[in-house]
């Protein structure tokens, strides 16, 4: 276990609900029991080593599209228009 107070980062502020067979839930119990640690640690770790092992096959972030500035230019006169408008 770590010394100190947790940082912000490392809290357990979520929760993660799921159906699983009875069984395999008591079979899950039983064998973290045995091992001397808990079904909420193993969770953890597999989910952990799972999106570790998934990064680099994520794919790419979508770009964000770009105004022309032709287009850019006409909107900005526009709202420059309105807040003037408005100002009369």
């Amino acid at each position: 276990m770590a010394d100190g107070p947790l940082n912000k980062k490392d809290r357990k502020d979520s929760q993660l609900i799921l159906r699983i067979n009875g069984k395999e839930r008591d079979d899950f119990i039983a064998l973290c029991e045995a091992l001397d640690t808990s079904a909420a640690r193993e969770i953890r770790a597999f989910i952990r080593g799972f999106v570790k092992s998934h990064e680099t096959q994520a794919s790419p972030p979508i770009p964000t599209p770009t105004i022309p500035n032709d287009i850019a230019e006409t909107q900005e006169k526009k709202r420059k228009a309105k807040r003037d408008k408005k100002r009369k």
